[in-house]
Protein backbone atom coordinates (compact mmCIF):
# COMPACT_ATOMS: atom_id res chain seq x y z
CA UNK A 1 0.00 0.00 0.00
CA UNK A 2 1.01 3.47 -1.02
CA UNK A 3 2.00 6.15 1.75
CA UNK A 4 3.19 9.75 2.06
CA UNK A 5 4.99 11.92 4.00
CA UNK A 6 3.31 15.92 4.44
CA UNK A 7 3.80 18.76 6.25
CA UNK A 8 1.21 20.81 8.05
CA UNK A 9 1.01 22.76 11.32
CA UNK A 10 4.71 22.35 11.80
CA UNK A 11 4.78 18.72 11.97
CA UNK A 12 5.55 16.18 9.42
CA UNK A 13 2.47 13.01 9.30
CA UNK A 14 3.06 9.15 7.39
CA UNK A 15 -0.48 8.65 5.69
CA UNK A 16 -2.19 6.63 3.88
CA UNK A 17 -5.27 5.79 1.81
CA UNK A 18 -8.25 6.16 4.66
CA UNK A 19 -5.90 7.34 7.34
CA UNK A 20 -7.78 9.74 9.87
CA UNK A 21 -5.74 12.00 11.60
CA UNK A 22 -6.14 15.49 13.28
CA UNK A 23 -3.68 18.44 12.39
CA UNK A 24 -3.78 22.05 13.71
CA UNK A 25 -6.82 24.28 12.53
CA UNK A 26 -6.92 24.80 8.45
CA UNK A 27 -8.93 27.81 7.25
CA UNK A 28 -11.15 25.31 5.01
CA UNK A 29 -14.86 24.70 5.08
CA UNK A 30 -16.81 21.21 5.97
CA UNK A 31 -16.13 18.44 3.40
CA UNK A 32 -13.81 20.41 0.86
CA UNK A 33 -10.99 18.90 -0.50
CA UNK A 34 -7.24 19.93 0.32
CA UNK A 35 -3.72 19.00 -1.42
CA UNK A 36 -0.84 18.74 0.37
CA UNK A 37 2.74 18.41 -1.07
CA UNK A 38 4.40 15.16 -0.56
CA UNK A 39 7.71 15.16 1.32
CA UNK A 40 8.27 11.31 0.67
CA UNK A 41 6.49 8.96 -1.05
CA UNK A 42 7.01 4.93 -0.72
CA UNK A 43 5.34 1.87 -1.92
CA UNK A 44 6.42 -1.60 -1.08
CA UNK A 45 10.81 -0.97 -1.33
CA UNK A 46 10.31 2.00 -4.00
CA UNK A 47 10.81 4.90 -1.76
CA UNK A 48 11.26 8.49 -3.35
CA UNK A 49 12.52 11.54 -1.00
CA UNK A 50 11.89 14.97 -2.02
CA UNK A 51 14.57 18.01 -1.85
CA UNK A 52 11.98 19.40 -0.13
CA UNK A 53 9.16 18.05 -2.02
CA UNK A 54 8.73 14.97 -4.43
CA UNK A 55 8.31 16.37 -8.11
CA UNK A 56 4.57 15.90 -9.40
CA UNK A 57 3.48 13.69 -6.12
CA UNK A 58 0.75 14.78 -3.77
CA UNK A 59 -2.03 13.76 -1.16
CA UNK A 60 -5.01 14.80 -1.11
CA UNK A 61 -7.45 15.11 1.90
CA UNK A 62 -11.07 15.43 2.80
CA UNK A 63 -12.27 18.08 5.42
CA UNK A 64 -14.03 16.15 8.35
CA UNK A 65 -14.39 18.40 10.82
CA UNK A 66 -13.30 21.57 12.67
CA UNK A 67 -13.00 21.35 16.50
CA UNK A 68 -11.27 21.52 19.78
CA UNK A 69 -8.83 19.16 21.46
CA UNK A 70 -8.92 18.28 25.43
CA UNK A 71 -7.92 20.76 27.70
CA UNK A 72 -4.11 21.03 27.94
CA UNK A 73 -2.84 22.83 31.18
CA UNK A 74 0.18 24.94 31.44
CA UNK A 75 1.94 25.81 35.12
CA UNK A 76 4.20 28.30 36.03
CA UNK A 77 6.40 27.65 39.30
CA UNK A 78 9.36 29.48 40.66
CA UNK A 79 10.47 27.51 43.69
CA UNK A 80 10.95 29.51 47.53
CA UNK A 81 9.42 32.60 45.96
CA UNK A 82 5.27 31.38 46.15
CA UNK A 83 4.43 31.79 42.67
CA UNK A 84 2.67 29.43 40.93
CA UNK A 85 0.76 30.22 37.81
CA UNK A 86 -2.07 28.02 36.41
CA UNK A 87 -3.61 28.72 32.82
CA UNK A 88 -5.46 25.57 30.62
CA UNK A 89 -6.07 26.32 26.55
CA UNK A 90 -7.75 23.92 24.29
CA UNK A 91 -5.96 23.45 20.45
CA UNK A 92 -8.25 24.12 17.27
CA UNK A 93 -8.41 21.25 15.24
CA UNK A 94 -9.60 20.02 12.00
CA UNK A 95 -9.73 15.85 11.35
CA UNK A 96 -8.88 14.99 7.77
CA UNK A 97 -9.12 11.76 5.85
CA UNK A 98 -6.74 10.92 3.44
CA UNK A 99 -8.70 10.35 0.05
CA UNK A 100 -5.68 9.75 -2.62
CA UNK A 101 -1.95 9.66 -2.65
CA UNK A 102 -1.21 10.74 -6.43
CA UNK A 103 3.03 10.54 -7.59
Amino acid sequence: MAYAVIKTGGKQYRVEQGTKLDVEKLDAALDSEIRFDALLVGEGGDVRIGAPVVDGASVTAKVLSQFRGPKGIAFKFKRRKGFHKTKGFRRSLTKLEITSIQG
